[in-house]
């Protein structure tokens, strides 16, 4: 999955100390300085993001000359990066804090930007994407006219997500979601109030004016909210959590709301995903822990099995997995699954497709379709990531995958496992988990076929 980040980029700076006392030749605070620390912002934050989830990420933007720019290069390096020339100074914003609280912040070359070209190199970075997030921050980039006639054409058959700005351009005609926050929305429809109601209304007129397939409101520690071609609106609610600076939550969401949408996600589920991910990035710690060491993830029921397994890898931990149908989630299962994932720091579970599942059950199985059984599967606290595989047996999707450790119940036997040698080939380890005997698919299948 090839996702392409397109917006403007700036550097942000936070310089942190203690005050402890007032300047004698006016009444402001002094702040001792113990640390500055910079990165990238801005669409250059959308792209970190997804590079540090283990995504292939490609950032398409446009970069000064200036000095501040060779510090925004470094705070790039690692990113696939295409970029043009941006004919504007860089935009640096700087924050003071003292103790943790902001004092103040003082931007530098954030005046009107013109609309920068954008290079053949550009747009065909662009058009090899399998998703698009539009990252505008007002700086042009996304008001060049090629690089829309593009997008437009591309939204009907990727999704592209935009992000907008208030001094930016208006979203491309057939967008798959548009991410206003609640004040860019009611400002967007001439609207006021805070409600969700008035929200619901907002999302209605921009959706119309626009011509996008969705709109969703983030609402910050309420959620957000959807208005797709469902017809009703859906809030979302968000998990409490307790951070102090909201920096860089509508860049987290509008990343994992991509990556869902490119995984074949519905909006409502997309952004259900997506709130889940921008509260845990501020349980985290937000921007301040970006600089951080990875750790494995938190959150389950992450779209990309592959990421799931490369970021764990990255921060030292052991990935799990297990296969199975899993076409009627019992007890059995459940305790086998939540075994799995305690061996290690996250678990992939395997799944075997509709038309796998028939081969090895019968015509009248699965039960349940293979969407369904990953819905299920990913709803369970202990599962990180669904990897769906359509051969016989899940040797191909473990050659790609390499757990560490592969997990299956105690009632399977060394000659039943033949992946176990296959496991080996690359220092892995299969082991079983305690079998519980009297849970059984087939036999509540039949129980079922005799109760209807």
């Amino acid at each position: 999955m090839k996702i392409v980040v397109v917006g403007d980029l700036l550097l942000d700076a936070d310089v942190n100390g203690e005050a402890s006392r007032l300047s004698p030749d006016a009444p402001v605070p002094v702040v001792d300085v113990a640390a500055t620390r910079r990165r990238a912002g801005g669409a250059g934050l959308v792209a970190r993001m997804l590079a540090r989830d283990g995504r292939d990420v490609r950032l398409v933007t446009v970069i000064s000359d200036d000095g501040a720019s060779a510090l925004l290069r470094r705070e790039l390096e690692g990113i696939d990066v295409v970029a043009g020339p941006s004919g504007a100074p860089t935009p640096v914003k700087t924050r003071i804090r003292a103790g943790g609280q902001a004092v103040v912040r003082y931007d530098e070359g954030c005046g009107e930007a013109p609309v920068p070209e954008a290079t053949p190199e550009m747009l065909a970075a662009v058009a090899a994407a399998d998703a698009v997030i539009v990252a505008d921050y007002g700086r042009g980039l996304a008001a060049n006219a090629e690089l829309r006639g593009l997008l437009t054409e591309l939204a009907a058959t990727i999704p592209v997500v935009w992000d907008p700005h208030p001094a930016g351009a208006e979203p491309v005609p057939g967008a798959g979601a548009v991410t206003p926050n609640l004040s860019e929305a009611l400002k967007a429809a001439g609207l006021s109030g805070r409600d969700t109601a008035t929200a619901a209304r907002a999302a209605a007129e921009l959706r119309r004016r626009w011509s996008c397939r969705s709109v969703v409101v983030t609402l910050g520690a309420a959620g957000a909210l959807v208005l797709d071609d469902g017809g009703l609106p859906q809030a979302i609610p968000a998990p409490k959590v307790s951070a102090g600076d909201p920096c860089g939550a509508g860049d987290r969401f509008a990343a994992a709301l991509a990556v869902g949408l490119a995984s074949g996600s519905s909006v409502p589920s997309a952004a259900e995903r997506a709130v889940q991910e921008a509260a845990s990035f501020l349980a985290a710690g937000g921007v301040d822990a970006l600089n951080e060491a990875p750790a494995p993830p938190q959150l389950h029921g992450d779209g990309d099995a592959f990421a799931v397994a490369q970021q764990t890898r990255a921060a030292g931990g052991t990935v799990v997995a297990t296969g199975g149908c899993f076409d009627l989630l019992h007890a059995g299962h459940a305790r086998t699954l939540a075994a799995a994932r305690s061996l290690g720091d996250c678990l992939v579970v395997c799944l075997n497709s509709d038309a796998s599942v028939s081969r090895l059950k019968g015509d009248e199985r699965p039960i349940m379709n293979q969407q369904d059984r990953a819905e299920l599967l990913l709803s369970l606290e202990c599962v990180d990531a669904v990897l769906v595989f359509d051969e016989q047996t899940p040797e191909a999707a473990l050659e790609r995958l390499r757990p560490d450790l592969w997990v299956k119940g105690g009632d399977y036997t060394a000659d039943q496992l033949p992946e176990a040698k296959l496991l080996e080939s690359w220092g892995g380890q299969t082991v079983t988990v305690p079998y519980y005997p009297a849970r059984s698919t087939t036999k509540l299948a039949a129980a079922l076929a005799k109760v209807g």
